[in-house]
């Protein structure tokens, strides 16, 4: 699918959705996101809750996720044309909303991008909604491109340090939030993973693995799965 980049309004939605798989944001982090909290050179995201609309009101710094070049580009692409196209400061929205006016007819047309931010996520649902009815596909929330990065660094990290990582880079305190909360397998890789684990495995366990520490984890895992039983 070709996404349509013709007007400031298609580009913004395209770097959206980029966006999304590219930081993990939540739908109300993204509506109330600034320019400045961006840092395209560092390609890192600070969400200060004193400006950006965070879960539990929680500040802290994520590093882009490693999902391939075409996000990263489009998003970089989109900021250019913010700042050097439309004269956008670091103070303005980084995703703004539409602005409306009055065609020819009278009647209530979008004439472009405003310097306001979106009161709310519904508009940020409404660009997934097109994108995946575009793409021929059902609809998918924004939030399930959290659960989309859960999974890539449940394949990716070879090490419990390197899961705590990922796990913050979310924004989780614990990685056992991460895991517990978003690490659901689907059925068809479950099966897949099953059928696998009975062939032979001439190095069942990644160079530099701390036992000790992955003990720690499952250790933790299961006194979470357990208070929640109790509660």
């Amino acid at each position: 699918m070709k996404w349509p980049t013709d007007t400031a309004i298609e580009r913004r939605d395209r770097a959206l959705v980029a966006f999304a798989i590219l930081t993990g944001a939540r739908d109300g982090a993204l509506a109330s996101l600034r320019l400045k909290h961006i840092d395209m050179s560092a390609q890192t995201l600070f969400q200060d809750a004193r400006e950006v609309r965070t879960k539990g009101r929680k500040t802290f710094t994520s590093i882009f996720f490693p999902v391939g070049p075409e996000p990263l580009q489009i998003v970089g692409d989109y900021v250019a044309m913010l700042k050097h196209d439309l004269g956008f400061s670091d103070d303005d929205p980084l995703f703004p909303s539409t602005q409306i006016g009055r065609g020819e007819d009278r009647g209530f047309i979008a004439q472009g991008l405003s310097r306001n931010s979106w009161s709310g996520a519904g508009p940020i649902r409404r660009v997934f909604c097109d994108a995946f009815a575009r793409a021929g596909l059902p609809y998918a929330k924004p939030h399930s491109f959290r659960d989309t990065l859960a999974r890539l660094g449940q394949r990716i990290c070879r090490t419990p340090e390197e899961w705590k990582v990922w796990s913050q880079n979310l924004g989780h305190e614990s990685e056992a939030t991460t895991f517990v909360g978003y690490g659901h397998v689907p059925a068809d890789r479950h099966a897949k993973i099953m059928r696998a684990l009975g062939a032979p495995r001439p190095d069942p366990l990644p160079a530099g693995l701390d036992i000790a520490a992955l003990r720690a984890f499952v250790q933790s895992v299961e006194a979470i799965n357990t208070s929640e039983c109790a509660s």
